[in-house]
């Protein structure tokens, strides 16, 4: 992501933009508003007949002229008005909901593919075909949608239910995103990938995948094409392992937690966990959603790390300078302050039933905003620049992080889950 201009007003910032859009999003629904989001999950001709049912389209309809309302609300303090956004949006939107509906398919939820990659892959095929016009560009706001998606992330990161989630997943996710963060990023740099490539491909790999590295990403202002790249690698990657470590599993015989504790700590979507853990057994699928859920939980304070050290050190020039508190806070990604914000505020502040209410929406929300942003980096990217993009040295680290992942994790699971250091967890 391109660094932000100096000087610049905060409410012309995107920063401080996508922190009020999500903040405002987030007490909405959290107090009055309940919005009916449209269905975009189906399989067969049944699942068809639901997907275009007139209501449906409004629904979509709706929640189109939500986010273009909110998006223009927001960014016309940059000095887009929404005339000029209007036609792009309405591009952008469509192509994101066809991804959403694409992904939202039974065979293809069941390989584990998330919206995303079909956002990517969608505003690619526009912008190396038809190109991007004038009129369309201004609508590929990726930063601000982005950063308004994390924001909304943040009330879906609850420090009482992972307490409740047991402590041994807090401990085995604590390990894990150390070492593998380190080791990723001692690789990475080892084969002479850039710093601010490994720091983003060393987060995805450690903590969960996508939406880690969404957030590094913001968190070091980082290059868009870096984070499409890795993003493409984190989920082509989740296929082959979310098939071959159940098949694994049960060839050895492993004790089922541990199994579980081992998926959960190494497969990089939760979605991939669950499914997973399914093919396995009950226990294991909870032992996974625990691991998982707890290295989620870790990626606030990881983000805020990344972003403080990267701050330090003088951004992508890596300039070894002191700098004082202003430039601190100048080079500080601001949506960090949202997205640590609303998981306070949903943890702490609200009654857990309105948490449990508004939940589902606030899900579909963000994965709305990720949708256009993942289109919006699509529409600013070109194929042979992705394939390219280090000459494929950021995908040797990659697999060699992730290698070095499957083996750590599968130790780890075994003193934890396997009774080795503590009593094995019941978990029927």
């Amino acid at each position: 992501m391109s660094a932000p201009s100096e000087r610049r007003p905060w409410w012309a910032n995107e920063d401080w933009l996508a922190v009020i859009t999500g903040g405002a999003v987030l007490a909405l629904v959290a107090l009055v508003w309940r919005p009916a989001l449209p269905l975009l999950k189906w399989g067969g001709s049944a699942g068809v007949d639901k997907l275009l049912a007139g209501a449906n389209l409004v629904k979509i309809a709706t929640l189109g002229g939500l986010l273009l309302g909110c998006s223009a609300a927001a960014l016309a303090g940059t000095g887009l008005s929404w005339r000029r956004l209007l036609p792009g949006f309405a591009v952008v939107f469509g192509l994101a909901t066809s991804a959403q509906v694409l992904a939202g398919h039974a065979a293809i939820e069941a390989l584990g593919l998330e919206h995303v990659i079909f956002s990517l892959l969608l505003g690619l095929l526009v912008s190396n075909t038809v190109g991007v016009p004038a009129w369309l560009a201004p609508a590929a706001r990726t930063e601000f949608y982005i950063k308004t998606g994390l924001v909304i992330l943040g009330s879906s990161l609850l420090f009482p239910e992972i307490l409740q989630a047991g402590a041994l997943g807090l401990v085995q996710a604590i390990l894990v995103v150390a070492a593998v963060w380190a080791f990723a990023y001692w690789l990475a740099r080892r084969l002479r990938v850039d710093e601010e490539f490994a720091a983003m491909l060393s987060t995805a790999v450690s903590i969960c995948g996508v939406s880690a590295a969404i957030a590094a990403c913001g968190a070091i202002q980082g290059d868009r094409r870096k984070l499409s790249y890795i993003t493409t690698l984190v989920l082509l990657c989740a296929v082959p392992m979310m098939v071959l470590m159940p098949w694994a599993a049960k060839h050895w015989g492993m004790n089922e937690l541990v199994a579980g504790a081992w998926l959960g700590g190494t497969l990089d979507t939760s979605g991939s966990v669950v499914a997973a853990g399914a093919l396995i057994s009950e226990p294991a699928m909870k032992a996974g959603v625990i691991v998982k859920f707890s290295q989620n939980v870790l990626l606030g304070a990881a983000a805020f790390l990344l972003s403080l050290w990267w701050s330090l050190r003088g951004g992508a020039s890596g300039e070894s300078r002191r700098v004082g508190a202003a430039v601190i806070w100048e080079r500080f990604p601001k949506f960090l302050l949202g997205f640590i914000a609303a998981s306070l505020a949903f943890s702490f502040l609200l009654e857990p039933g309105q948490v449990k209410e508004a939940k589902g929406v606030l899900s579909g929300l963000r994965n709305a905003w990720f949708a256009l942003a993942f289109v919006s980096i699509g529409l600013e990217s070109r194929f042979r620049d992705l394939v390219g993009l280090g000459g494929g040295r950021p995908a040797a680290a990659f697999l060699g992080a992730q290698a070095f992942n499957v083996v750590w994790t599968l130790l780890l699971a075994w003193l934890l889950f396997g009774g080795v250091w503590f009593p094995a967890p019941t978990l029927r």
